[in-house]
């Protein structure tokens, strides 16, 4: 890992006020703690967070998928697994990997989610109809986000 990567991983911790972040691979492991100690200098009055898990983004992650919405409409929602910028096109110039009315199969790519510079393909692991798409074109996504609406068939 990089000394940029780890600058960024910082500067994310930050600004979600994550105050743990564990990242283990098979050539490395790197643990980032950071604590905010208050009131007088010597003092041991300390704020403590709960940590929150981080998934780590990995290419052709499976997104994570909800039970259905509601039994009424008994829709499927394709979430996103991981934090980043949500694209629904491969690039600017191509067309959406899907549409409204697109038919998936659980091997479609639906969207791409950049992640510390790595283009990552969703696909939507869940047979049926798209009815919704709830993520914004080129805009940030959290953990768990839906994204997407499917009708199964």
């Amino acid at each position: 890992m990089e000394l940029k990567d780890i600058k960024a991983i910082i500067d994310l911790m930050k600004k979600n006020s994550i105050t743990e972040f564990e990242l283990e691979r098979q050539d490395s492991k790197i643990r980032l703690k950071r604590g905010l100690s208050v009131g007088a200098p010597g003092s041991t009055e300390e704020i403590s967070y709960p940590a929150v898990p981080i998934p780590v983004p990995m290419a052709g992650a499976p997104p994570v998928i909800a039970p259905p919405a509601s039994a009424s409409t008994g829709e499927i929602e394709i979430k996103s697994p991981m934090i980043g910028t949500f694209y629904r096109a491969p690039s600017p110039e191509a067309g959406a990997y899907v549409e409204v009315g697109s038919e998936v199969n659980a091997d479609t790519v639906v969207c791409i989610i950049e992640a510390m510079k790595v283009m990552n393909e969703i696909k939507a692991e869940v047979k049926g109809v798209i009815t919704q798409v709830l993520a914004e074109n080129g805009k940030p996504v959290e953990f768990g986000q839906p994204m997407f609406k499917v009708r199964p068939n």
